[in-house]
């Protein structure tokens, strides 16, 4: 089994990662590699996007985004589960996370990967700031947008 997770400021060499999850996957039975990448909207609701800035509750992160892919790579008919979960500015355009599952079948990696997404989205502390031409939103949930407030120079 081949796990990884990490969060990182840089982007990665995806090509690398595919060939070797192939290679090493392909002498343990998989058969099918699916890969996601999440990157940065230019629009939303008609408004241009300049920025996403990810902050981190480190080291809760990292450590729930471990554990994610520990038990995401248990399952079975899995061979590999690698995160990578982009945190700063990002442009958009640019990548913000990758996603790789490899397992037996192809089934078995899509409903991987989409679950491995869902439970990042939503169990890992990594906060999302979205900076518009009409002004920074909280992205929280599944998409809701809540504006930012301010109070006399103050986050709120």
């Amino acid at each position: 089994m081949v796990i990884e997770a990490k969060i990182i400021e840089d982007e990665i060499d995806v090509n690398r990662v595919v060939k070797e999850l192939m290679e090493e996957s392909s002498s343990l039975g998989g058969g099918a590699l699916v890969s996601f990448i999440g990157f940065v909207k230019g629009k939303v609701n008609e408004h241009i996007v300049k920025e996403l800035v990810y902050e981190a509750y480190m080291p809760y992160a990292l450590n729930k985004l471990k554990e994610i892919v520990y038990e995401e790579a248990r399952r079975t008919g899995i061979i590999s589960v690698k995160v990578y979960h982009r945190i700063g500015r990002i442009e958009p355009g640019k990548p913000t996370i990758y996603i790789f599952v490899s397992a037996i079948s192809r089934k078995i990696a899509f409903d991987t990967a989409s679950r491995v997404l869902e439970r990042v989205k939503h169990e890992v502390p990594i906060f999302k700031l979205e900076r518009r031409d009409d002004g920074e939103y909280w992205v929280v949930g599944d998409g809701k947008r809540v504006k930012r407030a301010r109070d006399k120079g103050r986050v709120m």
